[in-house]
Formats: C-alpha cells, sequence, structure tokens
C-alpha cells in the first residue's frame, strides 16, 4: 500500500458544495484519472482517502488536505498532474507528496488547529483600531457561547477564549478584517461561527451572516 498527501485549495462557487459531494466528486475523478485506489475490507468496503477536517459550507480553503491511499506505486507529480485535468472549475490541486510512513496516524487524528481569515461588512464605521476591539473583546474574563454537544440535544454554554489560539483584528473602511488561529480537531474544536457571534455580540454588530466571508488558511498538526 502507498499513502499519498494532496493539497488542495476550494474557492469560488464550489465552496457552495457539500462536503460528502467533494468527497464523492474526488473519489470519481481519482477512479477516471486511472489511479487505484486501496479499499477497507468487509462487509461495506470504502475507498482509504479522507480529508484532514472537513470544509464547512460556504468557507473557502487555501491550503486544504486530503490523504489517500493506493494498490500501485505512483510519482506524485504524476498524480498532481492527472487530477489537475479533471478537477471542476474551483479546486485546484496545489502539491502531491507521499505521506511519511513512519506516521501511523491520519491527517485529522494529527490536526490540532487551523488559521482563518474571516471578513465582516460593518456600515457603521466603529470608532476604535482593531488592536483596541481586539483587546477589549480578549481581556474579557469568560467568552461565554452556545455550542451543540455530539451526545446532547440541547446546547451547552462554554468559554470559547482559551480555545483562541491567536487573534489579530484589522478596523479599516467599512469591514473588519478577522485573522484567527483556533483549535480544530477531534480533542478540541472551535468554530470561527462562535467567534463571530460572540465578537458581534461584544461590538453590538446585527450582520446578516450570508455577508460574511470566511477562509480557511491552514490547518495545524501536532
Amino acid at each position: 500500500m502507498f499513502k499519498y498527501v494532496l493539497t488542495f485549495s476550494k474557492t469560488g462557487i464550489i465552496c457552495y458544495t457539500s462536503h460528502l459531494d467533494i468527497m464523492r466528486m474526488f473519489n470519481r475523478v481519482i477512479k477516471r484519472a486511472g489511479i487505484r485506489l486501496s479499499y477497507s475490507q468487509g462487509f461495506n468496503p470504502h475507498p482509504k482517502m479522507g480529508f484532514a477536517q472537513p470544509l464547512s459550507l460556504g468557507y473557502s480553503g487555501l491550503n486544504e488536505l486530503m490523504e489517500l491511499e493506493t494498490e500501485e506505486e505512483y510519482e506524485p507529480e504524476d498524480i498532481k498532474d492527472k487530477l489537475t485535468e479533471l478537477m471542476p472549475k474551483g479546486i485546484d490541486i496545489l502539491k502531491c507528496e507521499k505521506k511519511n510512513g513512519a506516521s501511523k496516524k491520519t491527517l485529522a487524528a494529527q490536526t490540532v488547529a487551523a488559521a482563518y481569515k474571516i471578513y465582516i461588512p460593518i456600515s457603521d464605521t466603529i470608532g476604535i483600531s482593531g488592536e483596541e476591539i481586539k483587546n477589549s473583546y480578549m481581556n474579557q474574563n469568560h467568552i461565554t457561547a452556545l455550542k451543540r454537544q455530539k451526545k446532547k440535544k440541547e446546547p451547552v454554554e462554554i468559554d470559547i477564549k482559551p480555545m483562541i489560539r491567536e487573534l489579530e483584528i484589522i478596523n479599516q473602511d467599512h469591514e473588519l478584517i478577522v485573522e484567527a488561529v483556533l483549535d480544530s480537531g477531534s480533542i478540541s474544536n472551535l468554530s470561527p461561527e462562535l467567534l463571530i457571534k460572540t465578537l458581534q455580540k461584544h461590538l453590538s454588530l446585527d450582520i446578516d451572516r450570508g455577508e460574511i466571508e470566511i477562509t480557511r488558511e491552514k490547518i495545524y498538526f501536532q
């Protein structure tokens, strides 16, 4: 078995294609490219491929990662070239590398954080700098938000402040640009949505969520 890691970007209208449909698309394109994927054993075998972290609907991604396992050995550059020819508009294969054989963990299991850039339009100018906004926001003792737990039906109030690793805010004409590194992965995970909601509440902003743009720029591993 041979393992590879694809780095790709997802931008434009295809950002509104669901994670499950993107997974199906990759599976079909890989088959059309003549690349023989390995399959799991058992009653319902499935291709051995997976993303480091699913990208939420509507988000752009600049350095998304997918790992795959093949039955035959291929040159990474050949995989990149074959997939590039078949990918739909909005998906760009940036590189393909052989996965380090020493690591048995999946990329998903190794993910610890992700960097985001968030664009929040504002109709009225906020009379303080981005640095002042960041300081007043992060100087709160707690930043509470409602988060739906996997095993519980009702949302639970949590403190998201410890899950914000880095935060920078730029206040320019009619727009806040938020650059944040947030916990991401199976151990601790903070959605940018909760950061946006608490920041809007802190600043008393009433903005339609559909006007806010989010790009995931990088994923960090252990």
